[in-house]
């Protein structure tokens, strides 16, 4: 039993890679890139300096690194996971799954480190702004109006522009980002910005139901009396 116990805790373990890039986000967030020393990481993660190098050739490459495991490159990987796949057809279920692993990812240090990272490093380091962009701009983008474009063809959403509907959905889930864990002295709890996030999703998806055989019945009626004079 001890043995399954010692294999199961060795499995769980951070590998030397993910020790490596998570000391140096903490570093990073602290320092800064610039200020921050391969000497000074090595210490931290309890390796050799020049071990290090067996991993990453530099610290730029580090970054990138933590740029391509972290904030929107997360986001983009979790939209390729069986249990969003499963989700094409539920739109509403969807757009709730998202924005709760959002909420998740938000109350993650890490999250917040990384944030203040890349916004003071992204124009200082070459490549590390292009990648940025990558990620945020055109996977993650790419494959939510992939998403979208889904619904709209099996009928499910009315637009006509799944693009721009993936920005809209994505752009108010920002704005109560900011207001709930950006703008404030504190992070709002966790209650309030569930609740923010379900009032946006109930307003957000009305805008976008399907129509239906009823609705299209009810507006068509009303136009056809139009100019009409209503019955004595």
């Amino acid at each position: 039993m001890a043995v399954h116990t010692s294999s199961a805790a060795e499995a769980a373990a951070p590998t030397t890679r993910e020790r490596i890039l998570s000391e140096a986000l903490n570093l990073f967030a602290q320092s800064g890139y610039g200020g921050a020393s391969m000497r000074e990481l090595a210490r931290r993660v309890g390796i050799r300096e020049s071990s290090l190098y067996n991993h990453f050739p530099g610290k730029a490459a580090i970054l990138e690194a933590i740029v391509s495991e972290h904030g929107p490159a997360s986001s983009a990987s979790r939209l390729e996971e069986p249990r969003y796949k499963q989700l094409a057809r539920q739109p509403a279920a969807f757009c709730r799954q998202f924005a709760l692993d959002l909420v998740e990812q938000w109350s993650d240090p890490r999250e917040h480190q990384f944030q203040k990272v890349i916004t003071a490093e992204r124009n200082r380091v070459p490549g590390i702004r292009a990648k940025f962009a990558d990620h945020f701009y055109a996977r993650e983008q790419s494959m939510m109006t992939d998403y979208f474009r889904g619904f709209a063809l099996a009928g499910l959403i009315s637009t006509t522009d799944p693009r721009e509907t993936a920005r809209l959905f994505a752009a108010g889930l920002i704005y109560i980002r900011l207001e709930h864990y950006v703008m404030g002295a504190a992070p709002s709890p966790r209650p309030k910005v569930i609740e923010a996030i379900d009032r946006y999703l109930s307003f957000f998806l009305s805008l976008i139901a399907a129509d239906n055989d009823d609705g299209n019945k009810k507006r068509k009626t009303k136009g056809e009396n139009r100019g009409k004079a209503a019955p004595d």
